[in-house]
């Protein structure tokens, strides 16, 4: 077969083509084997993913994790075949068996693509849109990172200047989050950002005429983006000359992120598959297949069919790598010789290191003094700010509630911004009025690497960034989400703003760490143990959400114990105890003033603390027992919020304070009176317990 090129602006042989048609027959024959998946779109793309993993990506297939590569985000992930086929073509470990094996179980090729499960995945996508904010967050994290190392270096000669490409479909761009994301990289002029949209007029439910009927391209031009779009070949397939000049043109483009439309024929050539909905989510049949295989020049009595010549062409990807990874490692020899205190810096951030003395520069909060857990959050960022140079974050138009303002003169915000704290490498993140999309773009920034990430808005609008904050539990990203005014305790703003079933809710993802400090002090702590949970030598690591009270709240002396989730703050006296409260956040004072009514009337009580459910379950059981003692069946949970959370620790004589319906809108200390949040309520409940255990 020639290897002679058949353009002449890009290196375009009949293999390149031959390897292309074998993309297509692979993703048709794995969803035939399996009998379900998506086909259509990695067939009409496999020109466009071939020649970014082929020919334009900087990529090492040996070394996934090389921290100079390029990011690659399959956003449409359900055509995770586009992804797989490529890092088998490759040479990223996938094999032929792996494709054959394709949504099965102990597969690497699950139905969408997983980070952590198969390698060269960058991030985990399926729920659509959320790779288009992922890879604007990677984005913001690649710009953020030469700041921290490299902010003097010209345009394009830093070692840590590389671009995030990503793939989307139609459903991506009708996601309101991939709105909210382009909306922001526009406005931050990600100029080493590239998007490919499919454009291939497909949806479930057929044509997109059904549901879209806007210019695309003006939306995006309308964001800041560079927009371009390539044209057809007269058959009908994607144009790999014109893909491989708007791929290069739009890595030219470092001003603005660019966007690149790509008209394409879903299941092309499929002779009668091609251009329907079928295609899009179902197997194409062996007699359709057959079909296709002939169009292409291939056996079609043959499966899974890849030449020798085409693999072994491919696998020159490795080679490729092997040489750019080698002219990458001399730039970053010659800056590490040139930059010895960041290269040092570097060095511990990429190791997962936390700097020498940093828990030194925690504040302590000294005991009696009301303080809003909020205010003392703001706090121990501004402390760590000077001490941490990775650990960086905002808000979502809320940092003057939040207290997320790392640093108020260091606005993270592109050249040409009018604003004076701007700067392109700025600690404090104006993510606006986007809390979804900023969930998502935190998860990308996590999946960059070498920063610490946080971002903040109201508890209650956590409903919003559901979705990326589950994706962040089942990738397991270090990232912290900073839920303020985290009760009925915000008071006039009322049942909209006042979150009830939040807590309960976010306690059910799995993986995610919910934090709800009871004072100033606790805030601290926990802030220390999230940032310790997030060193690579800890083991896993996790997301937390940290659940903070607008209002001030007494504070006590700090117990290194709130580390462990749960602990006791207060025991009894006079005895062994006969009741035991657990509280959380503001109301772990209302157990408190019960436990002195109880002490008072002779009822020996003690007082469990516990910010976090998800810590304490983490000890062993030795530990939870001396919290928490078997004998003592008398117990009473408190929280503002529904009490689904508690059962388990109250058993069957216990009693829950709890908030089973919406707020009002009123003062705080009227909701919590009126709600029965009180403490003569809560020793109420306690005797209630003592009488029901002694049954």
């Amino acid at each position: 077969m020639s290897t002679k090129p058949t353009t002449t602006d890009l290196q375009w042989t009949e293999l390149d083509q031959r390897a292309v048609d074998t993309v297509r027959v692979l993703a048709a024959d794995a969803v035939q084997k399996v009998g379900n998946g998506h086909p259509g779109t990695a067939m009409s793309l496999a020109p466009a993913a071939y020649t970014l993993f082929q020919k334009v990506m900087r990529h090492d297939p040996a070394d996934a994790d090389w921290a100079g590569r390029d990011r690659f985000v399959l956003s449409a992930g359900h055509s995770s075949l586009t992804l797989y086929i490529q890092l088998y073509l490759a040479g990223y470990g996938l094999e032929l068996d792996d494709l054959k094996a394709f949504r099965t179980w102990g597969s690497k090729t699950p139905g969408h693509p997983e980070y952590g499960h198969t390698t060269g995945v960058e991030t985990t996508t399926g729920p659509l849109g959320q790779g288009v904010a992922n890879a604007v967050g990677m984005a913001m994290a690649a710009r953020y990172e030469r700041g921290l190392f490299d902010p003097q270096a010209a345009a394009g000669t830093s070692p840590f200047d590389h671009t995030i490409w990503v793939i989307a479909g139609d459903g991506c761009l009708q996601e309101g989050i991939s709105a909210e994301a382009s909306s922001l990289a526009g406005h931050q002029k990600l100029g080493n950002l590239v998007l490919l949209w499919d454009d291939n007029h497909i949806s479930i439910e057929g044509d997109t005429e059904t549901a879209v009927s806007e210019d695309t391209l003006k939306r995006y031009e309308s964001y800041g983006w560079h927009v371009q779009r390539v044209d057809q070949l007269p058959s009908g397939d994607l144009d790999p000359e014109g893909l491989h000049r708007a791929l290069l043109a739009a890595k030219a483009e470092t001003e603005r992120p660019s966007f690149i439309a790509a008209r394409s024929i879903i299941a092309w050539p499929a002779p009668n598959a091609q251009n329907t909905e079928a295609a899009h989510g179902s197997a194409l049949g062996d007699d359709e297949i057959a079909a296709t295989k002939r169009v292409l020049g291939f056996d079609p009595e043959k499966t899974f069919e890849v030449s020798d010549e085409v693999i072994s062409h491919t696998r020159e990807a490795l080679d490729r790598g092997r040489e750019a990874k080698a002219e990458w490692e001399k730039g970053f020899a010659a800056w590490r010789t040139a930059n010895p205190e960041r290269a040092a810096d570097f060095d511990r951030i990429a190791a997962g290191e936390l700097p020498a003395g940093w828990e030194d520069e925690l504040p302590v909060f000294e005991a009696g003094h009301g303080v809003a857990t909020r205010a003392a959050s703001g706090k121990v960022l501004q402390a760590l700010g000077g001490v941490i140079p990775e650990l960086w974050g905002g808000s979502a138009d809320l940092a003057g509630s939040n207290n997320t303002t790392i640093d108020k003169t260091s606005s993270f915000l592109p050249a040409g911004n009018p604003l004076p704290e701007a700067d392109p490498y700025g600690r404090t993140i104006h993510f606006g009025i986007r809390e979804h999309s900023m969930a998502a773009a935190m998860n990308g920034i996590a999946l960059h690497g070498n920063t610490r990430i946080y971002g903040g808005t109201f508890l209650v609008f956590s409903d919003y960034m559901r979705n990326a904050v589950r994706l962040s539990a089942l990738m397991h990203l270090p990232v912290t989400y900073v839920w303020t005014h985290d009760s009925i305790g915000l008071g006039e703003d009322g049942p909209t703003h006042q979150p009830v079933e939040h807590l309960a809710s976010l306690r059910a993802i799995p993986g995610l760490n919910v934090v709800r400090p009871a004072d100033a002090n606790e805030t601290t702590i926990a802030w220390r143990e999230i940032l310790k949970r997030g060193r690579k030598d800890f083991g896993r690591s996790a997301p937390h959400g940290l659940a903070l009270s607008r209002q001030g709240l007494p504070t006590y002396a700090a117990n290194e114990n709130a580390a462990k989730g749960g602990y006791v703050l207060f025991d009894a006296e006079g005895g062994e105890a006969q009741a035991v409260l657990i509280a959380t956040g503001s109301e772990v004072q209302l157990a408190v003033e019960a436990r002195d009514e109880l002490q008072a009337a002779g009822v020996p009580t003690r007082v469990v603390s516990m910010p976090c459910v998800e810590w304490f379950e983490e000890q062993d059981q030795a530990y939870k027992d001396s919290v928490l003692p078997p004998s003592v069946k008398a117990r009473v949970a408190v929280e503002a919020g529904i009490g689904l959370t508690w059962y388990r620790y109250v058993g069957d004589a216990g009693r829950i304070v709890s908030l089973e319906h919406f707020g009002a809108s009123a003062d705080a200390k009227v909701l919590f009176r009126e709600f029965g949040f009180t403490a003569a309520h809560v020793a109420e409940a306690a005797r209630e317990s003592i009488a029901a255990a002694a049954r």
